[in-house]
C-alpha cells in the first residue's frame, strides 16, 4: 500500500471517529415540562350613592343645607385613594354680579362611623376648585389614629357634607334669582404597584 493510501485511510479512520464522539454528546436523556400562565388584570370600580349629592331652591343666605353619600368599592382591586374634582357654573339670572356665588358657599366635609362625625375640611367652593382633596384620608380622623387610607373591595365610606350659603352681614342682593350648577367627579386610582416573590396564588 503507498504511503499516500495509508494517509488517506488514516485520516478517514480519524474523522469517523470524532464523528462518533461527536454524536455522542447528543446522546443524553432529555425531559420537557410546559407551563401554562395567566395575568389577569383587576377592576377598579367605584359608585356613590346618592348620585345626585343636593338639588335645592330658593336658598337664601344664612341657610344650612346636610346631605349624606356613600362611596364604595364594587371592584377587585384596592383603592388606594378617592380624589375629588369640583366644578360649577353660576347662572347670574341679573347679570350684575360683582362676585362669585361659589365664594358665598361654604362647603365642610365631615366623616360618619359609629353615629359620630368627626370635621375633615371646611373651605368654599371656589377654594374647593383649585385643589383635589382626598376623600379617604378621612380615614386618619377616626379616633385620632392615623390609618390606611383608600377602599378594599366591598369597603364603603359613609361621608356627610353640609353646604352653607353664608351671610356675610352685608349686602348679597346681586345673587338674588341666581343658580349654581356644581359638578362633583370621584376620581378612583389604584394602590402602588407591590413585588409578589412567589407563593401560593389563587
Amino acid at each position: 500500500m503507498s504511503f499516500t493510501k495509508k494517509v488517506s485511510k488514516g485520516l478517514l479512520t480519524a474523522a469517523l471517529g470524532f464523528s462518533l464522539m461527536g454524536g455522542g454528546t447528543y446522546a443524553y436523556f432529555s425531559d420537557q415540562v410546559e407551563t401554562n400562565n395567566t395575568f389577569a388584570a383587576g377592576t377598579l370600580d367605584l359608585s356613590v350613592n346618592p348620585e345626585t349629592i343636593v338639588n335645592l331652591d330658593n336658598l337664601k343666605p344664612g341657610d344650612e343645607i346636610s346631605r349624606e353619600f356613600t362611596l364604595t368599592n364594587d371592584g377587585t382591586l384596592d383603592i388606594g385613594k378617592v380624589l375629588l374634582e369640583t366644578s360649577y357654573v353660576v347662572d347670574d339670572n341679573q347679570g350684575n354680579n360683582t362676585d362669585d356665588f361659589g365664594d358665598h358657599i361654604k362647603v365642610t366635609i365631615l366623616y360618619n362611623q359609629a353615629n359620630a362625625t368627626v370635621e375633615v375640611m371646611e373651605t368654599t367652593l371656589k377654594e374647593l376648585q383649585d385643589i383635589k382633596p382626598d376623600i379617604t384620608a378621612i380615614d386618619e380622623f377616626v379616633g385620632g389614629v392615623k390609618g390606611p387610607h383608600g377602599l378594599e373591595p366591598g369597603d364603603t365610606d359613609k361621608i356627610i357634607v353640609l353646604f352653607e350659603f353664608v351671610d356675610n352681614g352685608e349686602d348679597q342682593n346681586q345673587f338674588q334669582g341666581d343658580a349654581l350648577q356644581l359638578k362633583w367627579k370621584f376620581i378612583a386610582e389604584q394602590t402602588d404597584g407591590t413585588l409578589d416573590e412567589g407563593g401560593e396564588d389563587n
